[in-house]
This record gives structure tokens, C-alpha cells and sequence, in this order.
């Protein structure tokens, strides 16, 4: 029980920047073109790996690991 409290704590903390966020980000900074791209490439490998650190804190493998990050860094 307390695993799948962590996890979905870890999961909501790591969800914070998705590649949604980054699009919204990217228009507050009023970013675009080259620069729009290149941020929202940065921001969502960075989202990507907050959500790997967290399927690390939570010692998940294997196909738990890969279902995880993918929700994990989808857009929402």
C-alpha cells in the first residue's frame, strides 16, 4: 500500500512539466520559430527525465518502468 502511495506521489510531482506544459510555456516566453522548437525539444527531454528519476525512486522495470514514463511525460 505504501508503494503505490510513493508512486502516486512520485507521479504527480514528475507530471508537473509535460510536453503540454512546455507548449504553454514556450507562448508565455512568446517563443518562436527556431527558438520555440529548440525550448520545447529541452523542456520535454527534461520532463522525460523527472519522470525516469521518478520510476527510479519507485525501483520500477521493465514494462511497469516504460508504461510509467509514458504517462508519466504525455501531454495532459
Amino acid at each position: 500500500m505504501k508503494r503505490i502511495i510513493l508512486a502516486a506521489a512520485l507521479s504527480l510531482a514528475a507530471m508537473q512539466v509535460s510536453a503540454a506544459n512546455c507548449e504553454q510555456m514556450s507562448m508565455e516566453k512568446k517563443l518562436s520559430g527556431a527558438a520555440k522548437g529548440s525550448f520545447i525539444k529541452k523542456c520535454e527531454k527534461d520532463a522525460k527525465a523527472k519522470c525516469e528519476a521518478a520510476a527510479d525512486k519507485m525501483k520500477l522495470s521493465g514494462a511497469a518502468r516504460a508504461s510509467h514514463i509514458k504517462k508519466c511525460s504525455a501531454p495532459h
